[in-house]
């Protein structure tokens, strides 16, 4: 498999085409940003953590029944993952209050949510990720119906998953953001799954271990990551 041009380079991932027409390297960079793009700087080991994280997270969701574009990681900072057609809407769980919600609807944060709420946002940088639901992204085609309910079975399926093995390191999955892609007419995971898009908390002292460290000026961002890695039996390099 060789390595080819750049394809795309987001705020954290670098992607590149091979010689496979179906398969893509993912390259994660040190690179981390906030506030859509308005905090920005290079935190060193995050690319290597994330890449070597999220391998381990495919892998299980995999093992769940769970279809990714994940193929294998293939060094410390990138993985072979499959080329898809992204659908341009992110799909949201929460199941403990935080960031957003709290903001829009001024509930305390912290309180457990029963069920989980479950939201769409089109992923659109420049107007914010702003918030939307099955009938917006159907009209302006943004996903179709069909497309829409697989998204959300899978995205609730996933919580059921990653929130038992996060529990299993006294961690609490507070709330994550997913994205999906169709490759070979089928949905399929994409993305990343990492501490950059999700909420983790220290089940008892409810810590924050995830990118509010960074958000929030905390400190000590990549040491909570490879923390919650450590609590998952995740080994990183020296």
């Amino acid at each position: 498999m060789e390595k080819r041009q750049e394809l795309y380079a987001g705020k954290a991932k670098s992607v590149y085409t091979t010689d496979d027409p179906d398969l893509l390297v993912l390259h994660f960079r040190d690179d981390t940003s906030a506030f859509d793009g308005k905090k920005k700087e290079a935190l060193a080991r995050k690319g290597m953590v994330n890449n070597i994280f999220n391998a381990f997270i495919m892998e299980r969701l995999e093992e769940g029944g769970i279809p990714t574009h994940f193929e294998k990681q293939l060094s410390n900072n990138e993985s072979l993952v499959k080329k898809m057609q992204m659908i341009p809407v992110e799909c949201v769980v929460r199941n403990i209050a935080a960031g957003g919600l709290v903001k829009r609807l001024g509930v305390e944060e912290g309180i457990a949510l029963n069920p989980p709420t479950f939201e769409l946002f089109l992923k659109n940088d420049e107007k914010g990720d702003p918030m939307i639901n099955e009938s917006l992204a159907e009209t302006f085609g943004w996903a179709t119906p069909e497309q829409l309910a697989k998204m959300k079975t899978l995205t609730f399926k996933v919580n059921h998953i990653l929130k038992q093995l996060f529990a299993e390191g006294d961690m609490l999955l507070v709330d994550y953001k997913l994205e999906f892609g169709v490759f070979n007419g089928e949905v399929v995971l994409g993305d990343e799954f990492s501490p950059d898009g999700c909420r983790l908390w220290d089940a008892n002292t409810r810590e924050k271990l995830d990118k509010d460290r960074f958000r929030q000026g905390l400190g000590g961002v990549i040491e909570a990551y490879e923390e919650v890695g450590r609590r998952l039996g995740i080994t990183f390099p020296a």
